[in-house]
This record gives structure tokens, sequence and C-alpha cells, in this order.
């Protein structure tokens, strides 16, 4: 196992312990989604660099294009909830009430 692997797989598990156990805001669990689609990011390219094959190329790009419709998404949800209940705070957010 590498260094670049370690530090890809090492960003991910970051990022899902954040998005575990600091969940009391919106806005910090969309910081932790957009950091383990980074270091995916960084794997396939890594990965498709590595192989050195035409068919692994577009990989990185689909990723980066899925990360970007996921930030917009969830920026976009963010304006709702902060519009419709004043706070981003995720104790607030019920799907029941919605």
């Amino acid at each position: 196992m590498g260094a670049p692997t370690l530090v890809c797989s090492t960003l991910f598990a970051l990022g899902l312990a954040g998005l575990t156990f600091h969940r009391t805001h919106l806005l910090s669990a969309l910081l932790c989604l957009e950091g383990m689609m980074l270091s995916l990011f960084m794997a396939f390219s890594l990965w498709s660099l590595q192989l050195e094959t035409a068919a692994a190329s577009p990989l990185p790009l689909l990723i980066l294009a899925f990360s970007a419709c996921e930030a917009g998404a969830g920026l976009a949800l963010l304006a709702a909830t902060v519009r419709t209940h004043g706070t981003d705070h995720m104790k607030n957010l019920n799907l029941l009430k919605c």
C-alpha cells in the first residue's frame, strides 16, 4: 500500500468520521461530503495514472461532475432550509414535518 493510497484512504475516513460524529449543522455535513468526494477524485486520478489505459481516464472526470452536482444540490437544500426554518441546525430538521 503506497503513500498516495494511504493519504486518500485517510482523507476518506476523516470525512466519514466528521460526517458521523459532527452532525450539528447542515453546512458541516456538506463540507464532510465534499471532502469525501475530493478524496475519491484523488484516488481515481492516481489509479487511472497507474493503469495508463484509456478506459480508466474518464472516471475521475465523472466523479468530479457528480461532486459538482452534489455540491449544487446541497447548497440549494441549505438555502431552502435556512429560508424555511431560519437555521441549519440538524436537530430542528424533521422529515415528518416537511
